[in-house]
């Protein structure tokens, strides 16, 4: 106690000597009034410290207050800065001098973090007198680098390499060639720069890094976090301090200014004790789950889903213009991976502090190759962003087809309904035997039943999901899997027997039981006086031999409808051992629906 004490103190001294500001100066500046905005991931060096930005994206301040952007390691490594745009993560150089198509020619991107597009590039000494022919397209081609010494009677020409321009094409007959250049950045003409007097020339770079929109959409501040500074790869979101009011009046003298400046050490060594001890407490754990995720994906790299940055996944959703749906883990947006290839991106939310969700849906997902199991595409881990890509399915999920019992409008037909339960059936007995390891879901239930254009349906979301060697007769389990009506009794209680793949079997049966009843897992009223299980009112209906009076047109109907029911009550018998294996679910739905035989009862013991 005494240590921590001793360590808040020296905090406090800390921020006294360096002033309460030391902090709070990571707020958004420019050069000049009329000049580009600088915030994070940029910082303008000399004025801020280094946790206000990314390494490499230091800016200055010239005499002048123009903004100058250095590109380390390269021969010309000061550009001045146009426009900085944060959401396209782009920022926008020009020379004053009006030499930029000469200087790109020995500018060097390898050692900083902007890219641009290029090309290769090469130089000519050509004669003054040299004729450029307008009524040839060749006008483009041929550009004069106006800033590099010519020499008397001799002008210098680039040529770059494009399907456009071919060298075999131009007048270079009477020119000599100087160099050759590979990967220049590609120069753009603008003719709408306002305030710039010289040739308007733009050299586009962009960036990769994540920048602070999530910190923004919670209405907070970035800053990097002080353990990643030297690595430069780690940001925190934070509030900024409020600032003290200006004092009122002076007639009282050295007397008020002490009274306000112990007044204002004490309110901010208070804010930030307590702005340091949450972030402290919050990325504490944050961190190591990151850490743990780092770890995992490495090791994970040879199984070779596309795994791709924050920035990446803002470029596929078209800045999250879509939105497909809101659940408890997380957010789904329609995505675009080409023309081709629709997607769906699920932005997990952070409720799981281990990251166990994250990193059961990955490392399962990269196991499963079957027509009735999503497809994942990729995901992203990205500092605190967490993201998973599957392919689009345009049906949406089960559920929006489950109907209550007068409701035809989304009534499916029990001939697709028999499919898509024979397709689940086929998905989950995949999971428990077509792979190296056996796979349980532990939340089968309709939301998690996608269906293609075709309605063919595939089983999604693997976040509880757990994985055993397939002799192993029962798992241990520490808390219950899965969502309420849908989790077996064993789940909850091993009095009636081991946690095993037959506690997918279970779900399995309460969802065909819903396909059957096109209702939720509630309890009903059978009569005035009496509450029944929604499963033991079709268990009663069907032994009693009465139709299931649920969208039954013909006999054709009555019969889907039977089989269907009577497979689910067979799959939610209380104990484990009573349930038929997904295998032979599979043999039952595909079996005739006479040549089943009705279960045990299951509801017996709490009937009466």
């Amino acid at each position: 106690m005494l240590l921590f004490l001793v360590y808040w103190l020296l905090i406090v001294v800390h921020v006294l000597h360096c002033g309460a500001g030391s902090l709070e100066n990571c707020t958004e500046t420019r050069c000049n009034h009329l000049g580009p905005a600088i915030r994070f991931p940029f910082r303008v060096k000399g004025r801020q410290p280094r946790h206000c930005g990314y390494k490499g994206f230091d800016l200055s301040c010239t005499n002048d207050n123009q903004t100058l952007l250095e590109i380390p390691s390269s021969a010309y490594n000061k550009l001045f800065v146009y426009m900085i745009n944060y959401t396209d993560q782009r920022i926008k150089i020009y020379d004053p001098n009006g030499c930029l198509r000469t200087q790109v020619l020995n500018l060097s991107l390898s050692s900083s973090p902007f890219e641009s597009k290029s090309r290769d590039c090469t130089t000519f000494s050509c004669p003054s007198s040299i004729e450029r022919d307008r009524h040839s397209n060749i006008s483009g081609c041929l550009v004069k680098l106006s800033c590099l010494g010519n020499n008397p009677g001799h002008q210098i020409f680039a040529v770059h390499s494009s399907d456009d321009c071919s060298i075999d094409s131009l007048p270079l007959l009477s020119c000599t060639k100087v160099r050759d250049y590979s990967s220049v950045p590609s120069i753009l003409p603008e003719d709408n720069i306002r305030n710039l007097s010289t040739q308007n020339d733009i050299l586009d770079l962009y960036w990769s890094i994540r920048s602070c929109d999530y910190c923004q959409r919670m209405e907070k501040k970035c800053r990097l976090h002080y353990k990643y500074q030297s690595v430069g790869r780690e940001f925190e979101c934070y509030l900024p301090l409020p600032k003290p009011p200006p004092p009122k009046g002076s007639h009282n003298g050295r007397a008020s200014l002490k009274v306000l400046g112990i007044s204002t050490l004490s309110v901010v060594a208070i804010a930030m004790l307590s702005v340091i001890y949450y972030f402290y407490s919050s990325n504490k754990t944050e961190k190591e789950s990151q850490r743990r995720i780092e770890r995992y994906l490495d090791d994970y790299k040879a199984q070779k889903p596309s795994r791709y940055s924050y920035a990446d996944i803002k470029r596929i959703t078209n800045q999250f213009k879509e939105k497909l749906g809101q659940g408890a883990y997380g957010s789904v947006f329609k995505g675009t991976l080409s023309t081709e290839l629709l997607v769906a991106v699920k932005i997990l939310n952070n409720s799981n502090e281990k990251g166990e969700d994250f990193i059961n849906e990955v490392g399962t997902m990269g196991r499963i190759h079957h027509l009735n199991v999503v497809r994942m595409v990729g995901f992203c881990a990205d500092g605190y962003i967490r993201a998973l890509v599957y392919e689009f399915l345009p049906n949406g999920s089960l559920q929006n087809f489950l109907s209550s019992a007068d409701d035809k409008s989304s009534f499916l037909g029990w001939d697709k309904l028999q499919e898509i339960a024979l397709g689940i059936a086929k998905g989950i007995e995949y999971l428990h035997q077509g792979c190296d390891q056996r796979i349980l879901h532990f939340d089968i239930k309709p939301h998690n039943i996608l269906l293609d254009q075709n309605f063919t349906p595939k089983v999604s979301d693997f976040g509880l999901a757990k994985l055993c060697s397939k002799d192993q007769s029962a798992i241990s389990m520490t808390t219950a899997r899965g969502t309420i009506g849908y989790i077996a009794p064993e789940v909850f209680s091993r009095n009636f027997g081991n946690v095993s793949y037959k506690s997918d079997v279970y779900s399995f049966g309460i969802l065909l039981l819903e396909m059957v009843g096109g209702r939720k897992n509630f309890k009903i009223m059978e009569d005035s006086t009496r509450e029944v299980y929604f499963p033991e009112w079709i268990y009663n209906l069907l032994e009693q031999g009465n139709d299931l009076r649920i969208h039954i047109e013909d006999e054709g109907d009555a019969k889907f409808a039977r089989k269907l029911a009577i497979v689910g009550l067979w799959c939610i018998q209380w104990h484990p051992i009573d349930r038929p294996s997904m295998k032979v679910v599979v043999q039952m739905l595909e079996r005739e629906g006479d040549n089943l035989t009705m279960p045990p009862n299951p509801f017996s013991s709490t009937s009466n």
